[in-house]
Formats: C-alpha cells, sequence, structure tokens
C-alpha cells in the first residue's frame, strides 16, 4: 500500500485541531474516520513479542513481557496517524491478545470491550526513537503518550503522533 506521510502543520489556523487531537481521550480511529470522511485503515508496520523495552514501559505497565505494535492509519492514500504500542503480555485475556495477533483491529475496537481508562503520561526520547525507527518524519508538537488501565492494572503503553493527512484540503478554485 502506497501512502503519503506529512507533518501535522504547524501553522496558527490548525492549532485548535491539533490540540483538541490530543487532548480526545475516545476511539482515535473513530475520530480520524470521522475527521476524514472515509474508513480507516490499519498499516501493520511491525509486531513481535519482547523482553526488552524502553524503561518508561517498563515503569508504566510492570511485567517481563511484552508485545511491541506499530500501526499506522490510513485513509485514501494519506496516513492519519502512527502508533507505537506495548502491551503487557500477562494482563490481557486470550481474546485480546488474538485480535492484536491478526493485526487487522485498531487496538480501540478491541479495547471497547474492556473497561479502561487513559492515563497521560511523559513520554521519553527512548520510546519517542521506537516510533520514529520505523516511520520516520518525528513531530513532537502532535504527539502524546498514555497508558491504558483496566481495574486490574496497567495494561498498554501509547504512544502516538497525529498526521498532516487529517487537516482537511482546501478545495481546488473553479476556474
Amino acid at each position: 500500500m502506497s501512502v503519503e506521510r506529512q507533518l501535522f502543520p504547524p501553522t496558527a489556523r490548525h492549532e485548535s485541531l491539533r490540540r483538541l487531537l490530543l487532548a480526545q481521550d475516545g476511539s482515535t480511529t473513530r475520530t480520524c474516520s470521522a475527521m476524514c470522511g472515509l474508513p480507516v485503515q490499519v498499516l501493520l508496520h511491525h509486531q513481535h513479542r519482547t523482553a526488552e523495552v524502553p524503561r518508561t514501559v517498563a515503569e508504566q505497565l510492570g511485567g517481563t513481557s511484552w508485545l511491541e505494535r506499530v500501526t499506522s492509519l490510513v485513509a485514501g492514500g494519506q496516513v492519519l496517524m502512527d502508533n507505537l504500542s506495548y502491551t503487557r503480555l500477562d494482563a490481557v485475556p486470550d481474546w485480546f491478545l488474538s485480535g492484536l495477533d491478526e493485526g487487522a483491529a485498531p487496538i480501540g475496537h478491541l479495547l471497547a470491550r474492556l473497561f479502561v481508562q487513559r492515563q497521560a503520561i511523559e513520554s521519553e526520547p527512548a520510546l519517542e526513537a521506537g516510533l520514529w525507527r520505523v516511520v520516520g518524519l518525528p513531530d513532537s508538537r502532535a504527539s502524546r503518550a498514555y497508558r491504558i488501565v483496566t481495574p486490574e492494572g496497567p495494561l498498554m503503553l501509547i504512544f502516538e503522533v497525529f498526521r498532516g493527512g487529517l487537516v482537511p484540503q482546501p478545495e481546488p478554485a473553479l476556474s
């Protein structure tokens, strides 16, 4: 799949949209789909189980084994957002891991079956580098990190960046 990735525009006219995206705590996939008016696809760059994670992941989630996953949400040939997530393997139900292993469903759709809270956290360069190595085009202005917590404890840590594909393009002038 060929897609175009752009920085989120640094212009003043897009500042309120950037703040809104960073502040929303519902389904990011549904928000992206509503904004672009198209179905959103998940592009899975890689997914693997690991015992080696950035310090923040181990501190925020606990555990000794995690699933690392890098995805992009795309629509209309544009990247809407890039995402790096870590899931604590001993803290998730089997059906959740099966859904992740299939690689097609956005994480938010799986989380909808669990009672979860999102908690904003401070990111760190080692965490961010894990996403930038895969997708390139670092953009700290349009990035955020948070963890997903269930009543039983921390489940996931997510670092994501919103991309320029979310910004409505001006209509071409008729001549």
